[in-house]
């Protein structure tokens, strides 16, 4: 595995109503994009800092895996996600290495990318989020 760059940085709130003013009025970035995924019983807001995304992310369920992290951990940094070409065989190559997937296979995400998450017990405690754009 090769990442191209640092996707973004996956930031767990119990609101964006009340995240996104931090982000804007202080830190001075703007939200470009919020959008639902359903299946993943999440809101997401966007802002770009650079070339790097912070993508904040509220349950929308009490049975989400945001709502789990929150209730175990408090609000804060969830997952660092990288960019990846060809997610499915990275996905291969990282199980060789005996690295444990929660995503066997890529599945859709936010913004239209196709994700997987490695299990943090085989990446030193951090949540780590694989991305790539879906060919056109």
């Amino acid at each position: 595995m090769k990442p191209t760059h640092i996707e973004h940085i996956g930031i767990a709130v119990k609101s964006l109503e009340e995240a996104i003013p931090y982000y804007e009025n202080i830190l001075g970035l703007k939200c470009y994009a919020i959008e639902e995924v359903k299946d993943q019983k999440v809101k997401t807001a966007f802002f770009m800092v650079g070339q790097t995304k912070i993508e904040l992310l509220e349950p929308t369920s009490d049975d989400s895996t945001i709502a789990a992290f929150i209730e175990k951990r408090g609000t804060g940094v969830h997952h660092i996600a990288f960019a990846v070409n060809d997610l499915e065989h990275v996905l291969e190559e990282t199980a060789q290495k005996e690295i444990r997937l929660i995503d066997q296979h890529p599945r859709k995400g936010a913004e239209g990318l196709n994700i997987a998450f490695l299990h943090p017990k085989s990446t030193g405690g951090v949540l780590t989020e694989l991305c790539e754009k879906p060919q056109e």
